[in-house]
């Protein structure tokens, strides 16, 4: 046995409340090392009797480890226990918050501890979030409804673009397709910022209490809002609360009154004068003189913030907010942040736009989700470039999943690409059964499916600002087979709940053919996926009678599963 890669801790994602009266307990050992994990536990007050004893089931493998999981209830919710280490020439070792011990020795009178389940900490998973398809929309190219608000300088509808280009689409134009959205099956749609600004992407907020005059009007927005809502469409608003524009009134003032300015404090000066042309103040990324960053930790300033997510989730209506890269401001403005929101609406969203690990921001006082910009570059890098192997694809995913809370992973928006990325057929090379795979990897694993805007019409778009082009809405220019393929992926993952809320497992990974199964209840769905160019047949553990859900077709799958070269298959097993 491989000791030193056993781990466990009594902290998420290890040992956390799955619910006011169930813990879930996670151990790591090293990959193919054990044959049996159990845990022991029981009250951590009871003296008397002996420890309840669960097999733990294996929950992930990566390349190096494998990741055991049991849900374990007691009285009253408070915890000890321990695990037994069963290795593969049937050799025990119990392992406790003080190490291993010996083969006889159990810890009894020691263990873990998780002292008490509190209610109030259980993480609130969102039903609805989890069982969402999300849209996202860059206003300015999506479609203009309202020609009477487009600025002086608008270009012509589908020309080309550079970043200073504006085209009018507006919240009119949304409005104006929400029945196009609703045909598509989307159910949560997410609008990159609408507030007022002088920039196409509105990044630099002049004005977090109106919509920009080039989209609208705040009846505008109650009526997009409304439109929504009455086609069964949740929508959330983009909020940048990092950084304001520099013709935001407390910069303005800055630069107007210097050290006199009562605004000074909520920015970060390096020096006086404060000069757009020096740059000599914090701001977003490398020096965007138009972007000053906001100091969250001021009261002032927090107040301020806060006033502005609650204004939108109260008096518009949105159902929550994606934060632009929430992962620079501090935690304690997103716990203040949910405790407003949430006051508000319990069940509005809070995602967050982090790009790495964020576990931290993930403990269920803070946001409810993030961007899995991860899952997008392990899509990227497996089947549009096709530059890792299945095995390197999977340790992605699985270092991914083991991170968080179940419920989080659930929760998470999966995209393949955005308004800061490469359109993911772009990163095809145009191939579309490239992107098939990836669509049906996407709608068929744990998470939100997450489709930008024009992709299931087969836009391309290289670097910003070629990846923010302008919807195409002539019907001979749009791609209506792979439009067609995303209405079905998409009915086939909300017909069937396993694909929402089932257990993921791995089957087959070998050559570039992932197989896994997700199930639920007595609900069991296999998906297949062959990368290759060549046809492959595969020898799996698998005895069942199957329906195909995307053609309909019953397929007997006994030992053996074929697939012709790029195909995939979504299997429902006959009960």
């Amino acid at each position: 046995m491989n000791k030193h890669a056993v781990y466990h801790i009594v902290d998420v994602p290890y040992a956390y409340a799955k619910d006011k009266d169930t813990l879930t307990v996670r151990i790591r050992t090293a990959r193919n090392d054990i044959k049996i994990c159990k845990v022991y536990y029981k009250c951590r007050y009871d003296w008397t009797n002996p420890f309840e004893v669960k097999e733990m089931k294996l929950m992930s493998q990566s390349e190096l480890f494998d990741y055991y999981e049991s849900d374990i209830k007691v009285e009253k919710n408070r915890y000890r226990y321990f695990f037994e280490l069963i290795d593969n020439e049937g050799n025990s070792s119990y392992f406790d918050d003080r190490g291993f011990r010996g083969e006889v020795e159990k810890p009894e009178a020691t263990g873990f501890q998780f002292a008490y389940i509190g209610e109030a900490d259980v993480y609130d998973e969102i039903r609805w979030l989890q069982e969402a398809v999300v849209y996202q929309i860059f206003p300015d190219r999506f479609y203009n409804g309202d020609k009477s608000n487009d600025p002086e300088n608008t270009e012509k509808w589908g020309s080309e673009i550079t970043v200073k280009s504006m085209f009018g689409g507006d919240l009119q134009g949304i409005i104006d397709k929400l029945d196009y959205l609703k045909d598509l099956g989307i159910t949560l749609l997410y609008l990159t910022p609408v507030f007022k600004s002088t920039s196409n992407h509105k990044y630099n907020t002049a004005d977090y209490f109106d919509i920009d005059p080039q989209f609208g009007t705040i009846e505008a927005a109650k009526e997009l809002v409304k439109g929504c809502h009455e086609r069964g469409i949740k929508i959330v608003f983009d909020a940048v609360f990092n950084h304001s524009g520099s013709d935001f009134f407390a910069f303005e003032d800055l630069l107007k009154n210097q050290e006199n300015s009562k605004y000074k404090d909520w920015y970060f000066p390096y020096e006086y004068p404060v000069s757009i042309e020096k740059i000599n103040y914090y701001t977003f990324a490398n020096g965007a003189a138009y972007m000053p960053k906001l100091n969250t930790a001021n009261p002032e300033v927090k107040e301020y913030l806060l006033k502005v997510g609650e204004y939108w989730v109260k008096e518009i209506g949105i159902d929550g907010w994606r934060l632009d890269v929430c992962d620079e401001v501090d935690h304690q403005f997103w716990k203040a942040f949910r405790k407003r929101i949430k006051a508000v609406n319990k069940e509005a969203v809070i995602i967050g736009e982090i790009m790495h690990e964020a576990s931290s921001f993930l403990r269920g006082d803070e946001l409810d989700t993030i961007m899995n910009y991860p899952f997008k570059g392990a899509m990227v890098d497996f089947f549009a470039a096709r530059k890792i192997n299945e095995v390197q694809f999977d340790n992605i995913l699985t270092m991914n999943r083991t991170i968080y809370m179940d419920s989080v992973i659930k929760q998470m928006w999966n995209l393949f690409d955005s308004h800061d990325t490469k359109r993911f057929l772009t990163e095809c090379d145009g191939d579309l059964e490239r992107m098939k795979l990836a669509i049906a990897f996407q709608f068929s694993y744990i998470g939100v499916p997450y489709i930008y805007y024009g992709d299931e019409v087969g836009m391309a778009g290289g670097d910003d600002p070629q990846c923010r082009g302008c919807m195409v809405w002539e019907k001979e220019k749009q791609n209506t087979e792979l439009l067609e393929f995303y209405k079905k992926l998409i009915a086939v993952r909300n017909e069937n709940k396993a694909l929402v809320h089932g257990e993921y497992k791995e089957i087959y990974l070998k050559d570039n053919v992932i197989i896994f199964e997700r199930s639920l209840e007595d609900e069991t769905i296999v998906v297949a996926i062959n990368n290759n160019d060549e046809a492959v047949k595969v020898e799996v553990e698998v005895f069942a009678e199957t329906i195909d859900l995307v053609s309909g077709k019953a397929i007997s799958v006994q030992n053996e599963l074929q697939l012709d070269n790029m195909e995939f298959k979504i299997l429902k097993v006959k009960k």
